[in-house]
């Protein structure tokens, strides 16, 4: 038993995301929100995953994303809170 798979497997791209993808996949996140993931792909015309679509939002194409080295102010907070708090 268990969660039935969120797609047909044949047929998918796998691999680079290529930048047509990425324009696709912002323009209807940002106009639909973000909704359920199993259906994202197909309204968004990617032949990708939900997982996929949903992962590569998450970790590379988010607006609010912050990419790059730390600046010393936020090197000083981590350093503060992993000292109160720990490895929590």
């Amino acid at each position: 038993m268990g969660r039935r798979p969120c797609c047909d497997k044949v047929g998918l791209k796998k691999g680079r995301w290529t930048e047509e993808e990425d324009d696709r996949l912002k323009k209807y996140i940002l106009a639909n929100g973000e909704g359920s993931w199993r259906s994202l792909p197909k309204n968004a015309g990617l032949l990708r995953c939900g997982k996929s679509c949903r992962l590569r939002w998450i970790n590379y194409l988010r607006a609010d994303l912050k990419r790059g080295n730390i600046t010393s102010e936020e090197e000083d907070v981590i350093i503060k809170l992993h000292a109160s708090l720990g490895n929590r």
